[in-house]
Order: structure tokens, then C-alpha cells, then sequence
């Protein structure tokens, strides 16, 4: 029962688990029994990120990490893609050498945790430390409850699916069969990232069922009929799937795409950042029901407990309104928090003028008006991804 509320790893986050900055193999201390409140001495906590997470918490980390030096002496950060990380935890797991304290992880990374059986329970455990769990909005709060007690929801959108285009697309579809009708008559120029590694593409695959009115959305075996027939056809006018969304967004910059998936995030994002132009327009498909997505916070088996404590209340602070504000970054997660009553008035300047200058007005609306569905649990989306992998675009897919 607990493993079938389990949630579907994203785009995430691995804090890699170092022990006190003289231990030489980064994982002294006990790592079982009860979790102290605070470490003895100050840890040093190595992230590694899998699904851009940084981009939107880095500065929460960092803040916290300043405030409370006598439990985080350091703090290095790295990264990896989502389909790595299994085999970097359950490498140094079976090594008994656990340099990972925390993962900041979307949907597909935790899955694939969770079906490895890769995470340690945080919760009910330790509720009473992340009071601002209490205070999730109502779409986070079922992102949580399908993460069951292995993840904590750190931040949260709607998401997708939406297609994103140039101006110069006069008549870009408007449902799912004009999409599908524009790819066959322009070979190549409808492009989505391999969705095991990609939030669009993963949220495309999600949201078919509902705009195609599948049996079962939220079973990709046995009620995905319509969806993985229309997959199907549409992989013959695909050309490629790139590894990553930001490949697709170059991609549509340079021409080589004229239609790609996307969500309100990887729309205003990389107009900020001049990666795509800033006239892009962003559009739905007849009948969308918004996919949400999170980010999570896990932390490996095989962590110290020390480490834990401290990975608790960087946590519990992380979950602070002031905190998250820091979400909205520079739309890469929009709007981002994850907790009820955290306005764009409180995030940092940059953000408040990234936003008011690259934000869409008509999203309030959208998010209003449109059905709002959680994804898939860990085992249907493993199972999405490997059939995908393996009958639809696995062979096309950019290395």
C-alpha cells in the first residue's frame, strides 16, 4: 500500500553524503537509530542534482548553511541526469560507502529510488520537524501524498503539457490530432526530449490520455491504448528525441524544430535566459488537463545520522515562506513554492522583474480553469518509461 503512494521521481537533486570535513571517506558515524536534533559538529553535505533543482533552492541552501554553521561546515554541488542516478546510489550502497546526504529529485529520479527500494522513510517519523508541511498548497499536498514517506515536496508547479512555437507559425494546432496532423505534413519539425530524462516529456506523455480520453490515465499497461497508438504514429514524422529539454529549446531558437513540447516553466525560463526569443508563443491542446510536477527531497540509506539532522533542518527551514519564495527564481519552475500564502511580492527582486517582464498573464486563468492531475506513481511511470524506451523513441534518442 505504502509503495503504490509512493511518488515518480523529475527534475532533482542529490546532496551527496560527506561525512565531518575530516573523515576520509565522507560517511563517518552511525547510520541507523534515532536521528539527534542537531549534528555534534558541522557536517559537510555534497548535492547532487538531477532534475535543475538547484536553479530554485541553491540559494535556500546556501542561506541556511551560512545561518548555522556549527551544523554545515560545507556545502559542494554537482550534477547528473535522472536515468544516472540509481546507479550512482546503489553503487556506493553496495560499496557501503554512502557519499550522498540528500536528493532533490523530480518525479522520474524518485520513482526509480523508490522501485530500487534506494531511500530511507522520512516520514511519519519525522513530521513533527517539517511543520510547513502542514501549509502545502492543495496541488503539492497530492504531489506528497504520492511520495509516501520516502520524499517532501520542496517545490511545486502545474506544469503541462503546452506546445511552444515561433511567431511565424501562422496556424499552430489546437488539438491533439491537428499536432499530429502537422507532423506528418512537416517531417521532423514536432520535437518533445526523451520523457525518462525530460519534465515536458514526461508531462506530454502523462497528459495524452486525458486529451486523447484514454480508458485509465493513470495506467499506462492497461488503459494507454489511444495514447500509445498515437505515439506511435507520431514517432514516424519524429526525427530525433533529444536527452534533455534544453536541446529541444535550442532546437526551436535555431529552426530545426517549429513545434516542441513544453511547460509554464521551460517557456518562461529560457526566455529569460535568451535561449529561445522572447516573442515565443505558448499554446493548448482541445481538452488539457494540467500534470502536476515537484521537486523532492530524499535521502539515501546508508546516511549517518548526523547528516540526517542536519538535512532535517535544512529541510524544515527550506519550507519556511521566506524560503520559498526564493522558488519563483526566474520562472524555471513557475510559479515554484510549494507552501500556501507565498506571493511574488516576497521573492527577490530579479524575480519579481524576470517575472513581470517574461511572464504570461493568461497562466492565473489557465491554472483556474483547466483540471489539475498528479502523475503517475512510481511503478505505472517506470513502466511508462520503459515501454516508451522501448517501442517508441528509444532508438531515435540524441546521446
Amino acid at each position: 500500500m505504502a509503495h503504490k503512494r509512493m511518488v515518480l521521481a523529475a527534475a532533482t537533486l542529490l546532496l551527496a553524503a560527506c561525512g565531518a570535513p575530516d573523515s576520509p571517506n565522507g560517511s563517518s558515524g552511525a547510520t541507523d537509530g534515532p536521528v539527534p536534533d542537531k549534528p555534534d559538529s558541522a557536517v559537510t553535505l555534497n548535492i547532487l542534482d538531477v532534475a535543475g533543482n538547484l536553479q530554485l533552492t541553491q540559494g535556500m541552501i546556501d542561506d541556511f548553511a551560512s545561518r548555522n554553521k556549527d551544523q554545515i561546515g560545507k556545502v559542494t554541488y554537482s550534477k547528473a541526469t535522472a536515468p544516472e542516478l540509481v546507479g550512482k546510489v546503489k553503487a556506493q550502497q553496495a560499496a557501503d560507502r554512502v557519499d550522498i546526504d540528500l536528493v532533490l529529485t523530480g518525479v522520474d529520479g524518485l520513482a526509480a529510488g523508490i522501485d530500487q527500494g534506494l531511500w530511507t522513510p522520512l516520514l511519519p517519523t519525522h513530521a513533527a520537524r517539517l511543520p510547513g508541511m502542514k501549509d502545502y498548497l492543495a496541488g503539492a499536498a497530492a504531489m506528497q501524498k504520492l511520495a509516501g514517506d520516502h520524499g517532501v515536496t520542496v517545490t511545486y508547479y502545474p506544469s503541462g503539457p503546452l506546445i511552444e512555437y515561433l511567431p511565424a507559425l501562422q496556424n499552430p494546432p489546437k488539438t491533439a490530432e491537428e499536432l499530429l496532423a502537422y507532423a506528418k505534413a512537416n517531417p521532423g519539425a514536432v520535437q518533445y526530449a526523451r520523457p525518462s530524462n525530460s519534465g515536458p516529456g514526461r508531462t506530454f506523455l502523462m497528459g495524452l490520455p486525458y486529451l486523447l480520453g484514454d480508458s485509465d490515465p493513470k495506467d499506462p499497461v492497461n488503459g494507454w491504448s489511444k495514447t500509445w497508438a498515437y505515439l506511435a504514429e507520431l514517432n514516424k514524422y519524429v526525427t530525433l528525441y533529444p536527452s534533455s529539454t534544453s536541446e529541444t529549446m535550442k532546437n526551436l531558437a535555431n529552426g530545426s524544430a517549429k513545434v516542441i513540447v513544453t511547460t509554464t516553466g521551460w517557456d518562461i525560463n529560457p526566455r529569460v535566459l535568451g535561449t529561445v526569443p522572447k516573442e515565443a508563443k505558448v499554446g493548448t491542446l482541445e481538452g488539457f488537463h494540467w500534470v502536476t510536477d515537484a521537486h523532492y527531497a530524499v535521502i539515501p540509506r546508508g546516511v549517518p545520522v548526523a547528516k540526517q539532522a542536519a538535512v532535517l533542518n535544512l529541510l524544515q527551514d527550506m519550507l519556511t515562506p521566506q524560503q520559498q519564495a526564493k522558488a519563483y527564481d526566474k520562472g524555471y519552475f513557475y510559479p515554484g513554492p510549494a507552501v500556501k500564502d507565498v506571493t511574488l511580492s516576497m521573492a527577490p527582486a530579479e524575480s519579481r522583474q524576470a517575472l513581470g517582464e517574461y511572464g504570461r498573464p493568461e497562466y492565473d486563468q489557465l491554472i483556474a480553469s483547466n483540471p489539475v492531475e498528479v502523475p503517475l506513481d512510481a511503478k505505472a511511470l517506470v513502466a511508462a518509461f520503459d515501454r516508451w524506451d522501448r517501442e517508441i523513441g528509444g532508438a531515435k534518442v540524441k546521446k
